[in-house]
């Protein structure tokens, strides 16, 4: 029945109607809502799972689930139950506005689920538009309420200005192809690569997505955002959105992006600069999320290597490296939100004592800092090998150098966060982390994940090749 293609897409629907209703109730249940959330989001993971193998096409053939959306579903899945995982106090949070959080993060999931199957621009500018307008909202609900605000405002000034230079560019699309429908323009637009006006038009039509993962000059909402939010709706923002982004750009490119030297060069250029800029702008930085938010500048400059390799091993190293990032960047905020209990930002000198406060956490922070520096043998490590590699085959020699020297850059402010957790001593006595039996056990996986899919990487690349074959 053509319905059950649409499952996932229901249950995150009803998943949000449930916590309207509760919202409605005007009662506060910390507790039970987050174990209804988190309960729901783990069953959202088990229908995810069961639509893995299922193929079709809905709505007038505007919307595709094949195996590469399905693989994405899953992720982001995943993401959204990582992250409720970590949402038990909300401190960051107002209180009375605790009921909209889970509220507002099922129907973001809800819109990038949508985003990842949509094949008309239409479809794709209204689900990229409802997932920004739910994370507009969620930033602003931060306790620090000017903070909060600044940075809501902030992030939706930029969104605004991606979202109407998006639609610019569908409009000088439909004018030169007569069609939004990206299957059309996949046979259209090839024959007309070669013109400026068309690939300017697709540009700018990619440009909600470059917003979305941060890619510059689309990037200088990042920092502020990331700072202002909440610790786990900025790590919301840094996994689930950041996967969204790639799933669809990854998608957009594979079936619009032809052989056009002119897109293939813009995409270089974008790649470079932002990874350049994100680990320069990276090592000034005091603030742990700040850090991070430029850290995500550099990644999404790595992920566009891929992107512009335009071929299967390329998409492939994307979709992989789409999966590392949700694990590292997670695991990096599970340690911010342990650390920085409080809800309060923390700067990267208040890691300082952690390996003898929480020996756990310290080692996942190690883990995943080693991965996002791209250091066996870690997935961070197979999944730029994989990206690198395929940007080798098409000749991106100069390319593939100067991400290797970023990579290098890197690490030099991945290890002032090592410093910081290992070398350096607090200035006032702190007490050991309590750590919950669930926490020790996901930190303990994270851990397990990040290092085992380094060293037997073959079930998930023969994923991400399978998920990739299907979009040539």
């Amino acid at each position: 029945m053509k319905w059950m293609l649409f499952s996932p897409e229901i249950f995150y629907l009803l998943a949000a109607l449930c916590f309207l209703l509760l919202s409605m109730t005007g009662r506060l249940h910390r507790r039970r809502d987050h174990h209804i959330a988190l309960a729901l989001a783990v069953a959202g993971v088990a229908v995810c799972v069961a639509s893995l193998q299922l193929e079709g096409s809905l709505f007038s053939e505007t919307y595709k689930i094949d195996l590469f959306s399905q693989v994405f579903k899953l992720l982001l899945s995943v993401g959204l139950a990582l992250v409720v995982g970590i949402c038990s106090e909300l401190r960051g949070i107002q209180e009375r506005y605790e009921h909209e959080v889970y509220l507002l993060l099922f129907p973001c999931t809800l819109a990038t689920m949508l985003l990842v199957s949509s094949i008309h621009w239409l479809g794709v500018y209204v689900s990229l538009e409802l997932s920004s307008y739910s994370l507009y909202i969620l930033v602003a609900l931060r306790k620090d309420w000017t903070q909060g605000i600044e940075a809501g405002l902030k992030y939706f000034l930029v969104g605004v200005f991606a979202s109407a230079m998006m639609l610019f560019g569908m409009v000088i699309l439909y004018g030169t192809t007569g069609t939004l429908d990206v299957k059309q323009l996949a046979q259209i637009l090839p024959g007309l690569m070669s013109h400026a006006a068309v690939v300017v038009g697709l540009l700018l039509a990619l440009s909600g997505f470059f917003f979305k993962l941060a890619v510059f000059p689309f990037h200088f909402w990042a920092a502020d955002v990331y700072q202002g939010a909440a610790h786990q709706i900025a790590a919301y923002i840094a996994t689930v959105s950041k996967v969204a982004a790639i799933a669809v750009l990854v998608r957009m490119v594979a079936m619009l992006g032809g052989s056009s030297d002119y897109f293939v060069h813009v995409l270089a250029v974008l790649s470079v600069v932002s990874m350049t800029v994100g680990n320069l702008a990276a090592i000034a930085q005091k603030d742990l999320k700040r850090l991070l938010a430029y850290s995500t500048v550099a990644h999404a400059g790595y992920v566009l290597i891929g992107i512009l390799s335009m071929n299967p091993g390329g998409y492939a190293g994307a979709i992989f490296y789409a999966m590392a990032i949700l694990v590292m960047k997670f695991t990096v905020f599970l340690v911010l939100v342990k650390v920085a209990w409080d809800g309060t930002n923390l700067e990267v000198d208040g890691l300082a004592g952690l390996h003898r406060r929480s020996p756990l956490l310290a080692m996942a922070l190690m883990v995943a800092l080693f991965s996002l520096a791209g250091l066996p043998p870690t997935v961070g490590f197979t999944g730029k090998f994989l990206i690198f590699t395929a940007a080798m085959e098409r000749g991106h020699f100069a390319l593939v150098l100067i991400a290797m020297i970023n990579v290098v850059i890197s690490l030099y402010y991945y290890l002032l966060m090592l410093r910081a957790a290992y070398l350096l001593e607090p200035q006032e006595q702190c007490s050991p982390l309590s750590l919950s039996a669930p926490i020790k056990l996901l930190a303990g996986a994270l851990v397990v994940v990040m290092v085992a899919a380094g060293i037997f990487p073959r079930y998930l690349m023969d994923l991400a090749r399978n998920a990739a074959q299907g979009l040539m």
